[in-house]
């Protein structure tokens, strides 16, 4: 009898210590659980989204984090996309809004279902027109690189020995978006610094940040001043610049009579570089979506992690890429 019982607190012993084991096991297990985060962008079919994104899960991978890659093409799809998140117990997200003036309805959104947001790209401007400093950001610093696009313009002019009087500018235009307009701010001063005439430079307002978009933008203008039969054009991105490329052509203006120099440094550059022959786009001012991408998802864990807040406004710039160096300049940025 004493030896049965013997065994029997044996037995519930090893009972006790095997659901005490399993139970740290259970919570280890928890405790070792990947974060789950989304990354949400404005237009998901660009090549620089695309990069940002690949490079933000590839960087999940290493670091044991989910991403969830989501698209944010307007309000609606925005608030769907963080809903998406929340059903998923995502603990926040990275986002390049539609429109930067949501940043109020998005970040209330992310506080009431105890998400963390931090924005890439496009930074959250609140109600009084300011950017939202209570939202990390990771961005570029638009004037600083409109400037390069400026100066890159300018220096090929004289390269080419263009007479100021002589050249027109198609500056392709959004208003709406402060991104846009620091960095076609940037590059306007830096051509007027540079002797650029005023007067030769004509807006073409775009309703989209596409290819497209920019060719209906700048058909009129160059329709309007066919007088001119040398051109420069800037704009917010190489897509843009590429639309106004791509309307020059129309009215036989090639890549000897144009000077059109974008910003990224992307699949759309690099496809134009490639083409047998050169066009009008010259260049274009290169940052690292992949860069963006992995580091604003590595602040945001972090902060998750951590509880250690990304700074308010982190600031990129970017290198000039042309048809001669773009794949040094491509392997150099990891783009």
């Amino acid at each position: 009898m004493i030896t049965s019982r013997r065994r029997l607190l044996q037995i519930s012993s090893l009972g006790a210590a095997g659901a005490l084991a399993g139970g740290f096991i259970g919570r280890g297990a928890a405790a070792a659980a990947p974060v789950k985060i989304g990354f949400i962008v404005k237009m998901p079919e660009q090549a620089w989204f695309i990069n940002e994104q690949k490079a933000a899960t590839e960087a999940g991978q290493k670091d044991n984090f989910i991403v969830v890659n989501l698209a944010g093409t307007d309000g609606s799809a925005v608030m769907s996309a963080i809903d998406n998140l929340n059903a998923q117990g995502a603990k926040g997200f990275v986002i390049c809004p539609p429109d930067v003036r949501l940043g109020t309805a998005i970040y209330n959104r992310a506080k009431a279902d105890n998400m963390k947001v931090v924005t890439v790209d496009d930074q959250f401007v609140g109600p009084d027109g300011k950017p939202m400093t209570e939202v990390p950001h990771l961005g570029m610093s638009g004037y600083k690189i409109g400037q390069q696009v400026g100066e890159a313009i300018a220096a090929e002019m004289k390269k080419r020995g263009w007479k100021p009087e002589e050249v027109a500018a198609c500056r392709i235009t959004d208003e709406e978006l402060p991104t846009a307009r620091e960095r076609v701010a940037g590059a306007t001063d830096a051509l007027l610094k540079a002797g650029f005439i005023k007067a030769n430079i004509f807006d073409a307002p775009q309703r989209t940040t596409d290819t497209e978009g920019a060719n209906i933008a700048a058909s009129p203008v160059f329709a309007r001043h066919s007088n001119f039969k040398k051109w420069v054009i800037y704009a917010l991105n190489e897509e843009s610049v590429l639309g106004g490329v791509r309307a020059a052509e129309q009215f036989h203006l090639g890549a000897n009579d144009v000077i059109g120099v974008g910003i990224n440094g992307t699949g759309a550059a690099f496809a134009e570089f490639s083409k047998p022959q050169p066009t009008g786009f010259f260049g274009t001012i290169a940052v690292s979506s992949a860069l963006h991408g992995r580091q604003s998802a590595e602040n945001l864990v972090n902060w998750i992690r951590t509880g250690t807040r990304p700074p308010a406004d982190t600031q990129t710039t970017g290198v000039l890429m042309t048809r001669d160096n773009w794949q040094q300049v491509k392997a150099q940025l990891g783009s």
